[in-house]
C-alpha cells in the first residue's frame, strides 16, 4: 500500500466534522488536516523502501502473512523492539506525531485482555476480536485508540457525575448490539482514521459497571461527530505562504470524538460491564503507549538537535564550547529516552495468549522521563537559536521587492550562506518547541499516555519496595543471609 493509495482510502469516508465551527465536507483537503495526513502517510510509503524492510513489515501471527507492523501483534522481544526503532525512523522523517502508535497498542492491549476474559469467562470477545484483527491487517487499516473521557469533576467516580455522559457509557443493549454515548478527548489522528477504538479510561467498580466498554467502529459510523482541536500558530496552516509554518511537509492533528447515541453491533464489541478486567486493559494499554514514546520522541528529538547544530553553524557559533556542551547534552537526554523504550521493550515477556508485553515498570520510567527531557532539549535549542525564533517576521517578507532586500542583510548569517536558510531554519525550531508540533512533542510529552503522576502511580506499584527492603536488611545483618 502506498501513500496515495491511503490518501484514496480516506475520500470513501462520510464523515460529520466540524473545524473552526464550520461543518467541512472534505476534512483531508482542508489545510488544518493536510499535513497531519501526510504524516500518516509515511507510515506507507515505508513500505516501499527496501532499506526498512525489517522495521515496517511484520509476518501476521493469525494469517502468516506479511503485513505492515501498525497493525501487528507483538509475538516476540524482537517484535518489541523493531517497533521502538520503527517509530524513531518515522519521528525523523516527519519531525511530528504520525498517529498511528495509539491504534497500534490498543489492538495488542486488547488481544491480552480479550484472551483472558474468553478464558475466565466464556466471552466471545477474543474470536470477535480477531476476526476484526484479521480485516484490520487485510485492509493495512489505520485505527484511533480511544481511551481519554472528559471526565467533568475528577473528584467523583463516573457514576457520581452530575451528567452521566461525561464518561462514555453503555445506554442500551438488545439482541443486535449495544447503545452507546459519551465522548473521546485529545484523540491524535482520529480524521486520518478508518476504525475508532474505544477503551474504557480506568479501572472501574461495580457502579460503574456501564462505564466498562470496548468496542470498533468504522470511523464514518452514524452518530460520531468530530471537532478539530485547535493548535498553536495553527493560522499559519492557513496562509498562501507555508515556509512560516516551519515544518513545511507535516503536522499532527487532535479531536473531540462525540458519540451519540451510536450503535455497535455486538460482532465488534470487545468488553460490555466487565469491570473487572478494565484495569487490565487500561494498564496494558497505557504500558505499550509510554513504551512507544521512547521511539517517537526521540526520532522528533533527532530533527530538533539537528536543526540545532545547524542554526549553531549558520550563526558561526558551532565551535564554541558553550555550544557544543548543550549539543551533547540535547544528544545524551535524547538518548536516553530511546534506551528506556529499548529496555523495556527487550525485558519484555510473552502473556498467556503469546502477546508479549512490555515490561510495566520500565516503560513507565520511560515515559516519565519523556515527561521531562524533551522540555530539556527545547529550552537548548531555544537558547541555542536565540531570540528570533520569537520575534521574526514572516518569511513572505523576503520575497518583497522593498523590504526583502532588508530583510536578507540584517538577519544574514555567516557570509555566503543565502539568509532564507537560517530564517526557515528558526521556523523549524519555532515549529517544534512553540509552534503547531510543540503539541505533539511538549504538550503530548507531559500529558500523552497520563500524566506524570499516572506514571509514579505504576512505578510504585512495580517497584516491589518489600524485596529491595530485604536485600538491604541481609547486608545490614538484620536478616540472615
Amino acid at each position: 500500500m502506498t501513500g496515495s493509495d491511503y490518501l484514496d482510502s480516506l475520500k470513501r469516508l462520510r464523515r460529520k466534522v466540524y473545524i473552526r465551527g464550520e461543518l467541512v465536507e472534505d476534512p483531508q483537503n482542508h489545510p488544518l488536516v493536510r499535513l497531519s495526513t501526510n504524516a500518516v502517510a509515511q507510515t506507507y510509503e515505508l513500505e516501499q523502501q527496501p532499506e526498512h524492510e525489517e522495521l515496517i513489515f511484520a509476518r501476521s501471527h493469525l494469517s502468516g502473512r506479511r503485513i505492515n507492523r501498525f497493525t501487528h501483534i507483538h509475538r516476540s522481544t524482537d517484535d518489541l523492539i523493531n517497533k521502538v526503532k520503527l517509530q524513531r525512523v518515522l519521528g525523523q522523517r516527519t519531525g511530528t506525531c504520525f498517529q498511528r502508535c495509539v491504534g497500534m497498542d490498543a489492538l495488542n492491549a486488547l488481544e491480552i485482555t480479550t484472551f483472558e476474559m474468553e478464558r475466565d469467562l466464556g466471552t466471545p470477545y477474543h474470536q470477535r476480536f480477531n476476526r476484526f484483527l484479521q480485516q484490520v491487517q487485510d485492509e493495512n487499516a489505520v485505527c484511533d485508540g480511544a481511551m481519554t473521557d472528559p471526565k467533568g469533576d475528577r473528584g467523583k467516580r463516573p457514576h457520581e457525575q452530575a451528567d452521566p455522559d461525561l464518561y462514555l457509557r453503555v445506554v442500551s443493549e438488545n439482541r443486535e448490539g449495544i447503545i452507546v454515548r459519551g465522548a473521546k478527548c485529545h484523540q491524535t489522528g482520529s480524521l486520518n482514521s478508518h476504525y475508532i477504538i474505544v477503551m474504557p479510561t480506568l479501572a472501574m467498580k461495580e457502579e460503574d459497571r456501564d462505564y466498562a466498554v470496548s468496542f470498533a467502529v468504522e470511523a464514518d459510523a452514524p452518530g460520531i461527530t468530530y471537532i478539530l482541536g485547535r493548535q498553536p500558530s495553527d493560522n499559519r496552516k492557513l496562509e498562501p505562504n507555508p515556509a512560516d509554518i516551519g515544518n513545511l511537509y507535516f503536522g499532527g492533528q487532535e479531536c473531540l470524538i462525540v458519540f451519540d447515541d451510536l450503535f455497535v453491533p455486538w460482532e465488534r464489541v470487545f468488553m460490555c460491564r466487565e469491570y473487572h478486567y478494565s484495569g487490565r486493559l487500561v494498564e496494558r494499554f497505557a504500558g505499550y503507549h509510554r513504551q512507544s514514546y521512547g521511539g517517537c520522541k526521540a526520532g522528533v528529538g533527532d530533527v530538533l538537535i539537528g536543526a540545532a547544530a545547524a542554526l549553531a553553524e549558520y550563526q558561526g557559533v558551532e565551535k564554541a564550547s558553550h555550544i557544543k556542551d548543550k549539543l551533547v547534552e540535547m544528544i545524551h537526554l535524547n538518548e536516553t529516552l530511546f534506551c528506556c523504550g529499548i529496555a523495556c521493550s527487550a525485558q519484555g515477556r510473552a502473556t498467556a495468549s503469546g502477546t508479549f508485553l512490555i515490561d510495566l515498570l520500565l516503560a513507565n520510567v520511560c515515559k516519565l522521563n519523556v515527561t521531562r527531557f524533551p522540555y530539556e532539549i527545547a529550552r537548548l535549542a531555544e537558547d541555542i537559536a536565540g531570540g528570533l525564533i520569537a520575534t521574526l517576521p514572516s518569511l513572505a517578507d523576503l520575497e518583497h521587492p522593498e523590504i526583502g532586500p532588508l530583510m536578507k542583510k540584517y538577519y544574514q548569517g555567516i557570509a555566503g550562506l543565502d539568509t532564507s536558510c537560517r530564517l526557515k531554519m528558526l521556523r523549524l525550531v519555532e515549529n517544534l518547541t512553540l509552534g503547531p508540533a510543540a503539541a505533539a512533542y511538549l504538550t503530548e510529552s507531559m500529558h500523552g499516555a497520563g500524566s506524570p503522576q499516572a506514571q509514579r502511580v505504576v512505578i510504585a506499584r512495580q517497584a516491589d519496595l518489600e524485596q529491595k527492603k530485604k536485600l538491604a536488611r541481609r547486608l545490614a545483618g538484620i536478616d540472615p543471609f
